[in-house]
């Protein structure tokens, strides 16, 4: 764990276990530590080794298993996952273990910008899983719009809840102490502009692509500092490139920190370059930070960022024109100043943290509370849910 997804997984179980409900957190294999430090400790943890991140027919058809045996053990009421492929096996173990609210939180669209044949399977077994969900939650209305265009369920049974967090952590941050030290500049040495992507290093991110746009439009970014935060399975090899490019001195690798908002209070530009997202919390927390973006296009992006208002949006496959986007507005520091002017200015109000537990919380009540006046039983009482992750 150790995305968006997963703060958000996170922030559902502790809002839901706060209000009273019985939670327990089902894990797969690849967790981080500070990730999970900031669960509530009214949460109860459970480790499903066999739940992995690659795909693998064995290893899948166990964690199934094992998924199914551990909810049908805790007797749930409520199932939610979360991800792709844990979405998949965990509404599909719910229903075999008889459960009655069954949720889905779509993050992503996993068959958008992939190879024909993982297209078809994910289409093929996201339709299977259609008629066992009583709820599709999605963090944007574009990505909501995909699901209902490929013809995963009934319009009333799609929600969407946008990724909350707080917003007052980022609007009121100011840079991290030691951001001269984190620059690796030398005493005396002038502040550079400064180039920020927060995100795992995973494929989809496109690091290594980035780092090769970057590098042609070197000439244009001659003090530029790029700093990249995150971890993940490609961070050494993102790391090798940024080497073999020359570009050690450019580019500066922070790792996971637990003080986002502090590196975008540092930054001129913050930058996103995903070919797969819902609606990146990474942008709304740049635009939170009073910072502009230069994002790849995006299912459901405009619905906050604005070209030519708060950021600029560059075609989904041509990095090459993210660079050039880049370097005109470093070269531009009016337009850059204004658009830093519309960042801040960017309501923000519906990604709140608070407004996105309660109106999950009413998506779990509509659907229990339908699933159990459908067979004659209370509605009264408090819901044991289960959020299943990685």
């Amino acid at each position: 764990m150790n995305g968006g997804a997963d703060e958000n997984t996170v922030q559902s179980c502790n809002w839901a276990a706060q209000r009273g409900h019985d939670v327990v957190l089902l894990h797969g294999e690849a967790v981080h530590p500070e990730i999970m430090a900031k669960v509530d400790p009214r949460v109860k943890l459970i480790a499903v080794p066999a739940l992995t991140r690659s795909i693998s027919p064995a290893s899948d058809l166990r964690a199934l298993l094992a998924l199914t045996r551990t909810i049908r053990a805790l007797n749930a009421d409520i199932v939610h996952t979360h991800t792709s492929k844990a979405g998949i096996l965990g509404r599909f173990a719910a229903w075999a273990a008889g459960v009655s609210a069954i949720v889905h939180g779509v993050h992503i669209v996993p068959f958008v910008n992939v190879g024909f044949a993982e297209r078809f399977a994910y289409l093929a077994l996201e339709k299977l899983a259609a008629p066992v969900t009583s709820a599709f939650i999605s963090v944007s209305a574009g990505i909501r719009d995909l699901c209902l265009n490929a013809g995963m369920g009934r319009p009333d049974k799609h929600y969407v809840v946008h990724s909350g967090f707080d917003l007052d952590r980022f609007r009121h941050a100011g840079p991290p102490d030691d951001w001269r030290d984190l620059l690796r500049l030398t005493p005396g040495a002038p502040r550079p502009p400064v180039l920020l992507m927060i995100a795992a290093f995973e494929p989809r991110k496109r690091h290594t692509e980035f780092l090769d746009a970057f590098k042609k439009a070197e000439a244009r970014l001659p003090d530029a500092v790029l700093v990249l935060a995150g971890d993940g399975p490609l961070h050494s090899v993102v790391e090798s490139r940024a080497k073999s490019l020359g570009l050690e001195r450019r580019v500066v690798f922070t790792g996971y920190r637990s003080d986002p908002e502090r590196l975008i209070a540092l930054a001129d530009l913050c930058l996103l370059c995903s070919m797969r997202e819902g609606l990146p919390r990474a942008v709304m927390q740049y635009l939170a930070g009073g910072k502009p973006c230069v994002v790849c296009d995006l299912p459901g992006l405009r619905e906050v960022l604005r070209p030519g208002i708060n950021g600029v949006i560059t075609p989904a496959h041509d990095l090459a024109a993210m660079a050039d986007a880049i370097a005109a507005l470093l070269e531009d520091r009016e337009t850059l100043s204004c658009l830093a002017q519309g960042a801040a200015a960017t309501d923000l109000s519906n990604w709140g943290a608070k407004l996105m537990g309660k109106r999950i919380d009413a998506i779990y009540r509509k659907v229990l509370d339908q699933h159990r006046a459908s067979k004659g039983v209370s509605t009264s009482r408090p819901a044991r849910n289960i959020a299943l992750p990685r």
